[in-house]
């Protein structure tokens, strides 16, 4: 699709959660092809610059194949410094992991922080067909990209756990903030970024949090989101005057109401858990240019295999049947099904062995199904 030079066009996804297994079945074939993906949908329409908003892996100790995965997908987006790239840490990610390959990343224009207070710096005088970080500081920075006649202003906020948020606070506010509630000290750190924004730029803000109201898709796969509600922030919090608000943290791609600008949640590359099955999986794409609303539409994507619950009422002559039949014959499934006995270790073996990709079975007692 054409764009003209001013209009700056961001790709914004997030919850990427590589090395994420279901049940223990290995989730990499799916998750090199949601790579392959993304990385082709930058590449036709043209995108300027790259928000990944948070968990790019699902532990703080990756193994190495889910990182060969990460740093293959940050050349293959970067496309040799051409095009911006910025990435958060999320709550499953180690901040020092993440950023630790920082003074390699920067050389590609390659944004990478861990921690609310990680300091950046310009990258100094490059060429201007090279990615270049202008300006820059503690969770901000002023990025140019090639071809483009206009900056971005990105507020690029890591997860914000109260203890780095402490830390955070400690060096531009009073002792006294440090203890008032997680919603008014998010808010001050938000309206002290935005002082960075410009009306000559494209202003962005990314970060990794729960917005009260939005819709959970997963508790299992979307830990500690909520923590009795004390880590949930008001989506008034955002308002302060980025054109188009990038969040990770909740895998359903949704727009945010009540923030008063552009604002979603990008969602997960794919689904992560049965709670998400039939959820429809997508990237954001935003055209931006400096004073002007953000033109925003979603590209889905199809990379994952589906996610499907059976529900066998018949008992297990109805799944060997669906199974002969080739039911969802691509999908990972969750099997519930009704049994006047007890299912025997045979029974169950069979039943993987037929269609290794039934992930949980659950007898349920024909009594309990009426």
């Amino acid at each position: 699709m054409r764009k003209e030079r001013f209009v700056l066009r961001i790709l914004h996804t997030a919850d990427w959660h590589l090395g994420k297994t279901l049940d223990d079945r290995d989730r990499r074939e799916e998750q090199e092809s949601f790579v392959d993906e993304i990385c082709e949908i930058t590449r036709q329409e043209k995108i300027d610059l790259v928000l990944l908003a948070g968990d790019v892996f699902q532990s703080p100790n990756p193994g190495a194949a889910a990182q060969d995965l990460f740093f293959d997908a940050m050349d293959r987006l970067a496309d040799h410094g051409r095009r911006g790239v910025v990435v958060i840490a999320g709550n499953h990610d180690s901040p020092e992991r993440l950023s630790a390959p920082s003074p390699l990343a920067d050389k590609l224009g390659i944004t990478l922080i861990g921690y609310p207070f990680d300091p950046l710096l310009p990258t100094g005088t490059r060429s201007a067909e090279r990615v270049r970080r202008i300006a820059c500081g503690a969770s901000w920075l002023e990025i140019a990209v090639p071809g483009q006649d206009h900056s971005a202003v990105v507020l690029a906020l890591p997860y914000p756990s109260e203890g780095r948020l402490k830390r955070l606070l400690s060096d531009t506010m009073e002792e006294s903030d440090l203890h008032r509630g997680y919603n008014d000290c998010l808010s001050d750190i938000f309206s002290h970024l935005g002082r960075h924004y410009r009306e000559d730029s494209v202003n962005l803000l990314m970060s990794h949090l729960y917005v009260r109201n939005c819709v959970e898709s997963d508790r299992e796969t979307e830990l500690d989101i909520q923590m009795g509600g004390a880590y949930a922030v008001d989506p008034q919090v955002l308002n302060i005057g980025a054109q188009y608000v990038a969040l990770g943290h909740l895998h359903r791609p949704q727009k945010i109401n009540g923030c008063g600008t552009a604002s979603r949640y990008a969602g997960s590359p794919i689904a992560y858990g049965f709670a998400e099955a039939g959820h429809a999986k997508s990237v954001t794409v935003a055209d931006i240019q400096p004073g002007a609303a953000a033109q925003i539409r979603e590209v889905h994507l199809a990379a994952s295999r589906p996610l499907v619950r059976w529900k066998a009422s018949g008992g297990l002559p109805e799944v060997y049947r669906w199974i002969e039949e080739g039911k969802d014959c691509n999908a990972w499934i969750d099997l519930e099904i009704c049994v006047t006995e007890l299912l025997t270790g045979s029974d169950i073996h069979r039943l993987r062995e037929l269609r290794p990709g039934i992930v949980g079975i659950r007898p349920l007692p024909v009594s309990q199904a009426m």
